[in-house]
């Protein structure tokens, strides 16, 4: 393809996700900064959080899978602004989850104490009249569990197989990222995969899709701001249901049979996400924080 292709789903990308600004002074000193996770280059958090394709089907799979909970899917429907501003949205939650995973540790300590500061903000009644607030630990174990539950899924389905993680390696994934939800103020954070899965079938009596919730799943299928985006969005959709248990497409009440998912979603979405790590090139983020972890001792 010409280099003008090249940039152009490059410069899109960027836009999408970071805003057009990747704000690399997030990640690239002090020198020798451990960051928030402590975690180094090759650890399981890098390498899931990491992988473009893993963490774009995840990602939608965890707003779906979220949205189940009555309680946190009111606060979404009544505060979030994802209607209104869904590019901004998703440049929040991107920034969130680069800055904590790669950033200094001041860097993700700035991002926690502003979603602290904006969870204090979000409470109210839900539908069914019970009341909630987004920081009441509960949720906050919800929200986190069934995120990285789902960026695990998308990377263990769509990494090389070299790359994926091993059982182990999948249980310090989850010891990994505890520590984020735990300065949210969540408590008894699963912190292997056996936990987590425990934990969702815990949850599972009292999760079910609200209108709020269907509502949410229909916009995001119709996501973007271009045709481009909107087919990219909806192929990448498309296989991030296959990432969701059984029982959650049941509730969402999307039919979509296994040969479907396994022979025609699963292959187009690495397509797509091979054209978009073709486009993007080496991440510049993890370059920075590479560098500035190798920096230890010189600051």
């Amino acid at each position: 393809m010409p280099v003008g292709i090249r940039e152009r789903i490059a410069a899109e990308l960027t836009a999408a996700l970071h805003g057009g600004d990747l704000k690399l002074e997030r990640y690239a000193g002090p020198p020798g900064d451990p960051g928030l996770f402590g975690t180094v280059p090759g650890d399981p958090v890098w390498r899931v959080h990491g992988h473009a394709t893993g963490m774009l089907t995840g990602g939608f799979a965890a707003l779906m899978l979220q949205s189940l909970h009555p309680l946190a899917m009111a606060g979404v429907d009544q505060h979030s602004d994802f209607r209104a501003d869904p590019v901004g949205r998703l440049n929040g939650t991107v920034r969130f989850i680069t800055t904590t995973t790669f950033g200094s540790s001041a860097a993700a300590g700035e991002v926690v104490d502003l979603v602290r500061r904006i969870h204090t903000r979000v409470r109210g009644t839900a539908p069914d009249g019970r009341p909630y607030r987004a920081d009441d630990p509960g949720l906050l174990t919800w929200v986190h569990t069934a995120e990285v539950r789902c960026f695990l899924a998308g990377h263990q389905s769509y990494a090389p197989r070299p790359s994926r993680l091993t059982p182990a390696e999948c249980d310090t994934y989850y010891r990994q990222v505890a520590p984020v939800a735990e300065a949210f103020g969540a408590r008894n954070v699963p912190r292997t995969a056996l936990e987590a899965e425990r934990y969702l079938a815990r949850l599972r009596p009292g999760l079910h899709a609200t209108p709020a919730a269907l509502e949410c799943v229909r916009f995001l299928r119709r996501f973007g701001r271009t045709r481009r985006e909107r087919l990219v969005v909806s192929l990448l959709m498309n296989a991030s249901v296959g990432l969701l248990p059984a029982w959650a497409r049941a509730e969402l009440a999307i039919h979509r049979p296994a040969p479907l998912r396994t022979g025609w979603d699963r292959p187009l979405a690495t397509a797509v996400g091979h054209t978009l790590q073709w486009a993007i090139g080496p991440s510049r983020i993890q370059a920075a924080a590479r560098e500035r972890l190798a920096g230890a001792g010189q600051g």
